[in-house]
């Protein structure tokens, strides 16, 4: 039996574990997906390659399989060798792929001061429950001028949209969403453990960190029925993908 650290509330600590268990137990159905979905696992790795041009030392937050950063160094040599992982399952995978990675969360790890040029969080921030506290952290493990590039699926999406109806039903075999999500759907057990928040809750949170010079690119722009009809490129802005890209810059004269 894990033991409760004493510092984290007891609903928290049993919604980690649940995540944790789920990450587990479906690590080898979270890249099949991706694999059967291969319009939109490279729309979303051209996104994330979108503000990693000269990124310098880069650390992953939340790698999952390292599937990402094999394709990251694969098709863009875009060197992504350092991360962190709760989920041993995935991140054994991860290792497999050339990735150093540590099980722990970003709310417990402790990722030094002023250690890395970019810090990356690619589908991340909907599974994590204290991302104040993880932007707040980023911002002082990354060196002056240093980036943050935080992808995901907004809220506001069509993806989230969906993602939300399917966990308050609990279920993509509902008469609700018959003939409206994708053929192959993201599987139910990563969608109801999910929080996502809005462009908007991200950019607040980022300036109240200190992050400064934002910048937003996205992708996905077809209805998540169509988005694995055709390969996307990464066009600037928020208001119309389901995958979004912020990029923000330390600013050191916080």
């Amino acid at each position: 039996m894990t033991a409760i650290p004493f510092h984290i509330p007891l609903k928290r600590f049993f919604n980690f574990y649940e995540m944790k268990n789920n990450f587990d137990q479906y690590a080898s159905q979270y890249d099949a997906w991706f694999l059967d979905n291969q319009n939109v696992l490279y729309s979303e790795a051209r996104l994330v390659a979108h503000f990693l041009k000269d990124a310098g030392d880069i650390f992953s937050v939340g790698c999952g399989s390292g599937l990402f950063e094999m394709i990251l160094e694969k098709e863009f040599g875009i060197s992504v060798k350092h991360g962190l992982e709760p989920s041993e399952g995935m991140a054994a995978i991860a290792r497999k792929r050339g990735v150093e990675v540590e099980i722990t969360t970003i709310e417990n790890a402790d990722l030094g001061k002023e250690c890395y040029d970019t810090i990356l969080f690619n589908g991340t921030p909907s599974y994590i429950t204290d991302l104040q506290k993880a932007f707040d952290k980023t911002y002082a493990a990354l060196r002056p001028n240093g980036r943050i590039v935080v992808l995901d699926v907004p809220k506001e999406s069509s993806y989230a949209l969906l993602y939300n109806l399917a966990k308050a039903v609990g279920t993509w075999d509902h008469p609700l969403l018959e003939n409206v999500h994708p053929r192959d759907p993201y599987p139910i057990e990563f969608v109801k453990i999910a929080n996502w928040r809005t462009t908007k809750e991200k950019t607040e949170m980022l300036v109240k960190s200190g992050f400064a010079n934002l910048k937003y690119a996205q992708t996905l722009t077809r209805h998540p029925v169509y988005s694995n009809n055709v390969l996307e490129y990464p066009i600037e802005g928020y208001d119309c993908g389901d995958y979004v890209a912020i990029c923000a810059i330390k600013n050191k004269e916080k």
